[in-house]
């Protein structure tokens, strides 16, 4: 049997906290996903939906986007997936009657985690104007409703068209023809606040914003360096191919400012040495940086490699590359040492050995992730990894390459399908070309500017397919200020969250099918494509019922409001796209480079792989035709004495800003979420005992204070003088102004505060 929801709300700011661990995964990682698989759907209904997690003929978990390799274990989940699928199929349902029960006030003072565990939403529900619940509202009425907003608007461009990673890859093609057909390039997404940076560092300097490995490459890879990430909680399945990779005598370089359990050691819960023996040691070297140090240390070592005789590979370089002579003068006159050794936090011994390894390695992959794209210098950060990775020869080599790890599923595949607020004009003359309309030319908003249009009364209404935006932005306070003075906001989810109870004059929440259900149109079961973290793309069949009779796919939800809103004055067919993915999938075959012959690719088992010029064929469409060296002076955080350097992270009972419970198993918390980790030594020279509390007092040049109330302290072995506290309930420290230069990514990862002690709640 299915547990119940929780009645009450538990507190989540008295933890009990103990030692972090020193290896993931294992027996406690199955025992849990098994408990919390069971809460939600009880004992058949796990087995029978985890078995189908990532298979072939399955369906894509909702959580990561790490790819799968061609062969498949039966159980080809983590523990945090098996958590996704389970609060996706859970039995638990949030019903018209739970809205008659419970104001939008009274949702709006319960915690995001209690509103999560309530279940699946399972009828459109419509907030009136001046009203205090939810009431239940036809298909038919709330497409009316959304329609006479966008239509009373005086411009498309005062309308917002958020999306959520989740989206498939049919829902979000339709989804950017909707809004371009209505009339504006609106349309941010969840990657402007993650891997923004990526994408606009590597168009620059590689010509195409992926990443340029297929997971095969990391088998073949003398020396991967992950920097930035802990894929022990957020992508857990990539230990598997690590494990993998030191088998084939690969090396490991981590760079970080916490010390993660999931790449000291891994415990493999598919093999006996991972259940019972110790598991496998992954890293060679840590590197513990200090927060928004890593560009100065990638710096460090390209002058490093410029210095060693026989290092640079001259003939590469020659042949493919422009900017190299800026590049090396810049290296070479502007790596100042003692500069290195502050903005890093390491000792030059430290980063000699990692000089060795590189040395050593022919063949070498980068990871990373938000460690490296959330701070003001992101980009030039990760132009210098790729710098790093040029000088050797290392993009276009098989066991080598660029690898941005991609949080949520199918984040990249909305992007590849037009998900942009800055489109290219190639695929605008495409679009246009294929579906006889002009779409608008003039850039749109991203999750920064749209907030400031809400905020501005410059936008009226905010339609989400998906996610959790209110919680997911940054500056807590003018976010849901912002959205209050909406006209209309929408929501298009599977569960509650908060951004369903932070609303504007009039609000929708529209229940649509997950992953996990049978899509059933035009009298024939569908399925949905996706695009993983390394451009493969495949196909993802649902096999559960849908929780409700009353639920409708996105893609659905799309052509039906575009035909409400545009009428006849679209010639696009939109009732036939609903009937029929296949024929969306036939017309981004003919829009999307890469898609030629859609149906046919996507038919065969495991999907296909995109193409990718500088991994095939060293071929780099920048505008010199090459790949660029680039030459920006290197930046770091500078922090007054009595202060730290903060970053906002997951706990590893959360994804994204769904919390699956109020563990941090990993880090040694237990039933709480407002912690502030902090050197022992720096506490103690704040005069901060292990337990006391404090508030979070985030400072900004221009005077101005923001703070989050009551964390307990917590000594933890992070990089000196630095500390790191859980996201959402610190995102209310970061301005919305503080942004990462060009990519313009909320900087969540280079926020000095004070620690203010307060008596313990």
């Amino acid at each position: 049997m299915a547990g119940k929801p929780p009645s009450s709300d538990p507190v989540q700011d008295a933890p009990e906290v103990g030692a972090p661990q020193h290896s993931a995964v294992g027996l406690p990682a199955i025992t849990h996903a098994l408990r919390v698989s069971q809460q939600q759907m009880g004992v058949k209904r796990t087995a029978l939906t985890l078995l189908r997690v990532n298979q072939k003929n399955g369906f894509d978990c909702p959580g990561c986007a790490w790819p799968e390799g061609d062969e498949r274990h039966t159980a080809e989940f983590c523990e945090n997936g098996a958590k996704a699928v389970a609060e996706e199929a859970t039995l638990r349902r949030v019903t018209p009657d739970f809205f008659a029960a419970h104001s939008v006030a009274d949702l709006a003072a319960r915690s995001g985690y209690w509103l999560g565990q309530q279940g699946r939403l399972t009828d459109p529900m419509y907030l009136a104007e001046g009203a205090d619940h939810y009431v239940p509202v036809s298909w038919e009425r709330a497409f009316d409703i959304v329609g006479e907003e966008l239509t009373a608007l005086d411009t498309p461009d005062e309308a917002v068209f958020y999306t959520s990673g989740r989206t498939s890859n049919e829902a979000a093609f339709l989804y950017q023809l909707f809004a371009r057909e209505f009339g504006t390039n609106n349309l941010p997404d969840c990657s402007n606040m993650c891997h923004e940076s990526s994408g606009s560092a590597l168009t620059e300097t590689i010509g195409i914003g992926k990443g340029s490995v297929l997971l095969e490459d990391l088998y073949k890879a003398d020396l991967i360096i992950i920097a930035g990430q802990n894929p022990g909680t957020n992508h857990p399945r990539m230990l598997t191919a690590l494990e993998k990779a030191k088998a084939g005598g690969t090396k490991i370089i981590s760079i970080n400012p916490l010390p993660e359990a999931g790449l000291e050691r891994f415990k493999n819960p598919q093999t006996p040495r991972g259940l019972a023996g110790r598991g496998t040691a992954l890293t060679d070297l840590f590197l513990q940086v200090r927060l928004g140090g890593d560009q100065a240390l990638f710096r460090a070592l390209n002058r490093l490699v410029l210095d060693t005789d026989g290092a640079v590979d001259e003939d590469f370089i020659r042949e493919h590359t422009h900017g190299y002579e800026e590049f090396a003068r810049t290296a070479r006159s502007g790596t100042d040492w003692d500069e290195t050794l502050r903005a890093t936090g390491l000792t030059r011994a430290e980063i000699d050995r990692a000089l060795a390894m590189i040395l050593g390695s022919k063949r070498t992959i980068v990871c990373w992730a938000m460690g490296l794209t959330q701070h003001k210098h992101a980009v030039p950060t990760i132009k210098e990894v790729v710098n790093f990775l040029l000088l050797r020869g290392n993009i276009g080599r098989p066991g080598a390459g660029v690898c941005p790890v991609r949080g949520h599923s199918n984040v990249q595949g909305d992007r590849t399908m037009g998900i942009f607020e800055r489109p290219a004009p190639a695929f605008l003359d495409a679009l246009e070309k294929e579906f006889g309309f002009a779409p608008p030319r003039e850039h749109g908003l991203d999750v920064v500017r749209s907030i400031r249009a809400l905020r501005d009364g410059q936008a009226k209404v905010f339609f989400a397919m998906g996610g959790n935006f209110v919680s997911a932005t940054p500056d807590t306070d003018v976010t849901e200020a912002a959205m209050r003075r909406a006209r209309l906001t929408v929501h298009v989810s599977t569960k509650l969250n908060r951004s369903h109870v932070i609303t504007g004059a009039r609000a929708l929440i529209l229940p649509t099918l997950g992953r996990t259900e049978r899509d059933r149109q035009g009298g024939t079961e569908q399925f949905v494509t996706v695009e993983d973290s390394m451009g493969m793309v495949h196909a993802s069949r649902g096999r559960l019922e849908p929780a409700s009779p009353r639920l409708l796919s996105e893609t659905a939800i799309v052509a039906r409001l575009a035909r409400r809103v545009l009428g006849a004055a679209s010639a696009t067919p939109w009732e036939e796209f609903e009937k029929d993915y296949a024929t969306i999938r036939d017309r981004i075959a003919r829009v999307v480079p890469g898609f030629e012959d859609f149906n046919a690719k996507v038919a065969r088992p495991g999907g296909f792989t995109l193409p990718h010029a500088p991994r095939d064929a060293r071929r780099f469409p920048t505008a010199t035709g090459k790949a660029n060296f680039t030459a920006a002076p290197v930046e770091y955080p500078t922090v007054p004495e009595g202060r730290l350097l903060l970053q906002t992270l997951r706990s590893h009972d959360q994804y994204n800003t769904t919390i699956y419970g109020l563990d941090d198993r990993y880090r040694g918390i237990k039933n709480g979420r407002r912690v502030v980790l902090v050197h022992p030594d720096d506490a103690r020279t704040l005069g901060l005992a292990d337990g006391a509390y404090a508030d979070l007092v985030s400072e900004w040049t221009d005077g101005s204070e923001r703070r989050a109330p009551g964390f307990r302290v917590v000594h933890y072995p992070t990089a000196r003088g630095c500390a790191a506290a859980y996201y959402p309930e610190t995102n209310v420290l970061i301005p919305l102004d503080h942004t990462a230069d060009t990519s313009n990514t909320p900087a969540a990862k280079s926020l000095v505060i004070r620690l203010e002690q307060t008596q313990a709640s």
